[in-house]
């Protein structure tokens, strides 16, 4: 096989600009719908994003837009090519993965649910959840499981025997061979995203031993056959007329396991392109008071600052009462801020 190029990984993940040796994308780190500042130098074969700083080559450029380890994107990459650009020539017209159309949320809750159900939890994974705050009951109840370590084909092929849907669900794809096949992740948390009917939408990971994008979607809507995730906003609790607004399912499932809130989450104070389609329907049941309670470096992050305005002004344009939660900074986020409360209470 020929050497991988920049222009080949550009090609796997759709990215395209005029300039056929630079060009500016959206940086799946830092922009908004409105942004595009990850500048890609196909000549040079590198990238950075001019606003967080994010840089690499042609396989870091991989790993940031799919969550493959860095360590597995050149076999990903060789695997990718094979399946839909064998052999393929400059002067050929370009082959694209085709991308399936997303399931119902019935469905992608039917097939999430029996995916779940032959995973477990393992011991080092139930010892970080039980360290923030939740009980095995919720560990339980919320459906968190350890990222599968085996082989995705042979998960797709058991729930397959079970007559479960794949086609539409994020996280399912083809493989070269023709079947089917869960996406493959390095170590970490599954995290189910329910929508206000408590059905599961789409799943997250929190992923171990990294220090940058800890959490990420379950997508695979650039392999063949696959579906990308839409940054569903999660629901933690019942429907009621005051909740707390905060960014990450985890987070907030800690916070109502902790204090019996209703609380819903964002994936990101800059990812409000699902909210006000939740919040509408929200409305619907009786919402009318929202207080928002972001991480602390809200107060000393411009970025985060930008992202927790725009919430407010949409909040306003809404109609809703609205007010911001603060703590003490030491502690990041409220959840972590509650959970020490609570065993300093204990302890006494």
């Amino acid at each position: 096989m020929e050497r991988i190029k920049m222009s080949d990984v550009t090609d796997l993940l759709g990215l395209h600009g005029a300039d056929r040796n630079s060009f500016y994308v959206r940086c799946p780190c830092c922009d908004t719908e409105k942004g595009k500042h990850l500048n890609i130098n196909l000549k040079k074969e590198v990238f950075r994003c001019a606003r967080c700083g994010e840089a690499g080559g042609i396989f870091d450029l991989y790993a940031l837009f799919t969550g493959t380890p860095r360590e597995q994107t050149r076999r990903a990459i060789i695997e990718r090519i094979g399946v839909y650009q064998p052999q393929i020539r400059r002067s050929e017209p370009e082959v694209r993965p085709i991308e399936n159309p997303l399931a119902p949320v019935t469905t992608r809750h039917k097939t999430y649910m029996g995916f779940l159900s032959v995973l477990s939890l393992t011991d080092k994974h139930r010892a970080n959840l039980r360290g923030r705050g939740l009980p095995d009951s919720a560990i339980e109840r919320l459906g968190y499981k350890s990222m599968p370590m085996g082989s995705g084909t042979a998960l797709a092929h058991r729930l397959d025997e079970w007559r479960l849907p794949l086609s539409g669900v994020p996280g399912f794809f083809r493989t070269h061979s023709g079947e089917r096949s869960f996406v493959h992740q390095q170590e970490g948390i599954l995290i189910p995203v329910r929508d206000p009917q408590g059905q599961i939408q789409g799943l997250q990971v929190r992923l171990d031993d990294t220090d940058r994008r800890k959490f990420r979607w379950i997508s695979s809507g650039t392999f063949s056959c696959g579906s990308k995730a839409q940054g569903w906003v999660h629901l933690a609790g019942q429907p009621k007329e005051r909740i707390i607004l905060t960014e990450g399912p985890m987070k907030a499932d800690v916070i109502n396991a902790l204090t019996g809130r209703t609380v819903l989450a964002v994936s990101g104070v800059n990812a409000l392109a699902k909210l006000e389609e939740a919040l509408s329907h929200l409305r619907q049941a009786g919402l009318r008071e929202i207080k928002t309670a972001f991480d602390m470096d809200y107060c000393t992050n411009w970025y985060v600052q930008k992202g927790h305005e725009e919430l407010l002004r949409l909040l306003a344009r809404m109609g809703f009462r609205y007010g911001t939660y603060v703590w003490d900074p030491r502690y990041k986020g409220l959840d972590d801020f509650i959970w020490e409360k609570l065993k300093a209470e204990l302890q006494k």
